[in-house]
Formats: C-alpha cells, sequence, structure tokens
C-alpha cells in the first residue's frame, strides 16, 4: 500500500502546481488574473449548478469530474487564450505529451482511468464531454461581463467568441445563456428566468477565490485561496477513494468538497491551529449558507445546503471521509514548503494529532498511518515542538 500511496501523493503534490498557472481571465473584482486551478472549481461548481439544463443524457457528476481534470495539462503548457495567435496543433501535440506525463504518475489502473476521461473531455463527442466543454466556452465569457465594471478589452474578446468563435454555438445548445450574454453585451436587461436565477449564485461564487487560508502553496509562493483549496482536496477525494474507513459515494463527497467553503465568503477561513470562537464562528457559517444557498432557486438552494450541512455534522460515511481529505491536504503541504503554518501557530506535534489525527483516523485510518511518521520526522527534523 505505501508504493501506491507514494504514487498518487507524487500525483497530487504535482496537481499543487496547477495554482500558479494564470489564465487571460481575471476576477469579477478585476483585481488579479484567475489561475486554472480555481476556474477548475468554478467550473465544476457551474456544472453542479447548471444541472437543470444538462441534457437527460448527461452524468453530471462525470462532468464534474473531467472538469477537475481538463486543464492540469497547462501545469507544463500553459494557458493559452482564445484570441491570441496560435499554433492549436502544436499545443494539441504538447498538451497530449503532458497528460501522459502527469497522469502517469498515478498507479497504473488510477493512470489509465484519468487518462481516458481527459482524452474524452478533449474529444467533445460524448454527452458527459458536450456538457462540461459547453460550460468551458461558456463561464469565461460570464467572467468578463458579470464584472462591475468589465475590462473593454475583454468585452470585445466575448463579443467575437460569441458572435463568431468558439462560443457561437452555444446560441443552438445553450440559448438561455447565449441569449443573457448578447444582452450584457448589448446593454440590455436580460430575462428572468432558470439561468438568470443560478448565475448570480455563481457570480458571487467568484468571491471565494480571494478568501485566503492559513496554508501557503507547496512551493511556498503565497497564501492557499480557498476556491483552489476546494479543488485541489476534490482531487485528494477522488484519488484516496479507496482508502475511507467505510464504504462511501465518491461523487456525493466530490459534492461536498465543492460547496464546503463556500460559506468563507462571508464567514472567513477558520484555521484549525487559530483562536477561534468555534460558537460564534458556526453562527457566521450558518447565516452565510442561508444567504449563499437562498441565491437559488429554493428547491436547489434548500438541496445544496444539505450536502453543506450533512458535510458539516460530519456524521455519515462520506462526510467522515470528506473531512480527513480536508485535514490532510494541508499537512501534505507543509510538508512540501518547510513547515508552513506549523511555524506560524507555533503547533506542536501533539496539537497536530489531535486537530488532523483523530478526524484522519476516523475517515481514512490507512492515510493517517501513512501520514503520522512523516509529520514526526518533519517535526524534530525542523525542531519543533514535539
Amino acid at each position: 500500500m505505501t508504493a501506491r500511496l507514494d504514487a498518487q501523493f507524487a500525483f497530487l503534490k504535482q496537481a499543487d502546481r496547477l495554482k500558479t498557472v494564470e489564465r487571460a481571465n481575471v476576477l469579477l473584482d478585476l483585481s488579479r488574473p484567475e489561475n486554472s486551478a480555481e476556474h477548475s472549481w468554478h467550473l465544476a461548481l457551474w456544472a453542479l449548478v447548471l444541472a437543470p439544463f444538462a441534457a437527460p443524457d448527461v452524468d453530471v457528476d462525470r462532468s464534474i469530474r473531467m472538469l477537475l481534470l481538463h486543464d492540469l495539462v497547462e501545469i507544463e503548457t500553459g494557458d493559452h487564450p482564445i484570441h491570441e495567435a496560435t499554433d492549436w496543433l502544436a499545443v494539441e501535440r504538447a498538451e497530449r505529451a503532458a497528460a501522459r506525463k502527469l497522469f502517469g504518475l498515478l498507479p497504473p489502473d488510477q493512470a489509465a482511468d484519468f487518462h481516458a476521461l481527459w482524452t474524452e473531455f478533449e474529444a467533445d463527442e460524448s454527452p458527459d464531454a458536450r456538457y462540461a466543454k459547453m460550460l468551458d466556452r461558456c463561464q469565461p465569457m460570464f467572467q468578463v461581463l458579470c464584472a462591475d465594471t468589465p475590462r473593454p478589452d475583454h468585452v470585445e474578446v466575448v463579443r467575437e467568441n460569441l458572435s463568431s468563435g468558439r462560443a457561437a454555438y452555444l446560441a443552438e445548445v445553450f440559448p438561455e445563456a447565449h441569449a443573457h450574454a448578447q444582452a450584457l453585451l448589448d446593454g440590455r436587461a436580460p430575462a428572468a428566468g432558470g439561468f438568470a436565477d443560478r448565475l448570480a449564485f455563481l457570480a458571487e461564487a467568484d468571491q471565494l477565490k480571494t478568501v485566503l487560508r492559513a496554508s501557503r502553496l507547496m512551493d511556498d509562493s503565497r497564501f492557499e485561496n480557498s476556491a483552489e483549496h476546494s479543488w485541489h482536496i476534490m482531487l485528494y477525494a477522488w484519488v484516496l477513494g479507496e482508502y475511507a474507513a467505510a464504504p462511501v459515494d465518491i461523487d456525493r463527497v466530490l459534492r461536498m468538497l465543492l460547496l464546503h467553503d463556500l460559506v468563507e465568503i462571508d464567514a472567513g477561513d477558520n484555521p484549525i491551529h487559530g483562536d477561534v470562537d468555534h460558537a460564534a464562528q458556526e453562527a457566521l457559517e450558518a447565516a452565510a449558507a442561508e444567504r449563499l444557498f437562498g441565491l437559488l432557486p429554493v428547491e436547489q438552494g434548500a438541496a445544496l445546503r444539505a450536502i453543506w450541512q450533512e458535510f458539516e455534522a460530519a456524521q455519515s460515511a462520506d462526510a467522515l471521509f470528506g473531512k480527513a481529505v480536508d485535514r490532510v491536504q494541508t499537512p501534505i503541504a507543509n510538508l512540501e514548503n518547510g513547515g508552513g503554518s506549523w511555524i506560524t501557530y507555533d503547533v506542536s506535534l501533539p496539537q497536530l494529532v489531535a486537530r488532523v489525527g483523530t478526524p484522519v483516523s476516523r475517515g481514512a485510518p490507512g492515510l493517517w498511518d501513512w501520514l503520522h511518521p512523516q509529520l514526526s520526522a518533519c517535526f524534530t527534523r525542523l525542531g519543533l515542538r514535539l
């Protein structure tokens, strides 16, 4: 099992680099470029929320998995904006090579499955891939158009894309989104209805990309944000699902992790090693959940809020495994970046065992058995409190 876990974590560590790949798009507040990891998280949220618009033969959870993977090759190839002159055949060759390299880090069975799913997305022929691709061509437009003061140069890219570029076909396959984007471009009020009702929530969710956590990226270049963290632990749960303490529905776990930190838009991050009034924080998060999920149509908002509440309660097998994964990711980063938040918060090894080891042991004991010796060795090597 150790060799298999070593390979799985080698892949998950490499995936951290996607957080440093900048896209041509910027955040809705125009503060900085969006990165490909948080973009992938946001697209997964789009896929979940816009499920009522998916064709009947679409498996939305498979589409979500595609979107978690689809941009990983950019770790090797970088992002390629659609409006720039590009040798797309060369990009395609480079991306295929990157996919073989990155997915090849995984154990052979997972490498084959992940590579096949990425290849299916790229082919854009199956119902699941077409749904995922449709959203990947749709979301960047609204990333521009939903800003309070959209950048004029970006608006022109959207205008061309919608009229004659890759997004023009949305008029046939997703007319609600096409019409909404065209109305915003024309300065008209978009039609009310199902898409507009959900777009408000999806635009609000962009703020999660600006919520900074106490943890740092593995390269120690900056603090991680909660959107890219959510993407990464979804990948963790998918790769490490076999180590759950009890049988779990991984797609339900992925939905929990997709949603679990949204409340931080209002309530902020709650570092596990910080001095926090937990009752006050829970009240803030409950109010945030009511506001945010209340932006959606009533039935859908209630369903998504119930998933969030199940995760917070940490009683079901799915939630316990999700909580375990949520606790594993930061220690892995700290092992790579020289101690990170352990040093910032003067954490002792017994504190780490209590705050991390307990939930990980409940949800995925095999992961804790693999991780604990590495933590002990690291604390000794860095001279941290034992």
